[in-house]
């Protein structure tokens, strides 16, 4: 197994837990506190919206990672 594919598998195995706890810790608790239909689509819809912020703050973390380590690496 070469480096990149270590890499590749490493990444992937943190998504998955990523996702894992994405609908474990936020869209489940969510969508179960409420009983009518809308109420849990809205949960979800705005549930998203967390997992978006919350890509965007990793994103830019990495970009500002990856800019540090550029210039000074």
């Amino acid at each position: 197994m070469s480096r990149v594919d270590i890499t590749y598998l490493v990444a992937g195995v943190c998504g998955v837990a990523g996702i894992a706890a994405f609908v474990g810790l936020i869209l489940v608790p969510a969508v179960g506190a409420y009983t009518r239909t809308r109420e849990r689509l809205a949960a979800a819809l705005l549930s998203f919206y967390v997992l978006a912020a919350m890509i965007g703050v990793g994103l830019v973390g990495a970009a500002g990672v990856i800019w540090i380590w550029g210039r000074y690496g």
